[in-house]
């Protein structure tokens, strides 16, 4: 049960903190996986380099790392302190099923299809799949913490096993 003085946190301010931390992380992924794509390039003797080419190797290492770092910075903050920086900014916290903080295993499925973007390591379409899917998610998303007008849980959040984002204050 969420402390008293909370309520469910609204789609707004979900998105908000989101946003905070996608940007975050759109730095950390470009600056970490910018150095991976740079390497293989410069390691395969510049080529391609300059015409957009990369090498599957490459691309396969991006998606998977990317992946990581999206998946494991929410399990991470939201099963240690309850709260990503977004969420930190916007006064929002995450509660697992017991009560406290989410345990590592309910913080990784609420946050699973933030890694749909390994999907990329298939040839081709693995980009544009995991792009699509990633959208859909979002879509469900915003439709089940809007269609829960008491808990304003995400389809996520229940997948997680009753994981809950709460407004402090």
């Amino acid at each position: 049960m969420p402390p008293t003085g909370t309520r469910p946190g609204e789609l707004t301010d979900r998105f908000l903190a989101r946003l905070i931390d996608g940007v975050i992380l759109l730095i950390v992924n470009f600056l970490v996986v910018g150095l991976i794509i740079t390497g293989a390039i410069m390691g395969a003797g510049g080529a391609g380099f300059g015409l957009g080419g990369r090498s599957f190797g490459a691309t396969a290492v991006s998606a998977v790392v990317s992946a990581v770092i999206y998946v494991g910075y929410f399990a991470f903050m939201e099963s240690s302190r309850g709260q990503t920086v977004g969420k930190m900014i916007m006064k929002l916290h995450v509660v697992g099923a017991n009560g406290g903080h989410p345990d590592m295993t309910e913080a990784i499925k609420r946050n699973i299809w933030m890694g749909f973007g390994i999907l990329g390591i298939l040839p081709l379409i693995g980009s544009i799949l995991g792009s699509l899917a990633s959208l859909a998610a979002a879509i469900v998303i915003a439709v089940t913490i809007n269609s829960d007008t008491v808990k304003r849980q995400s389809w996520f959040d229940q997948f997680a096993g009753g994981t809950q984002v709460i407004k402090q204050g």
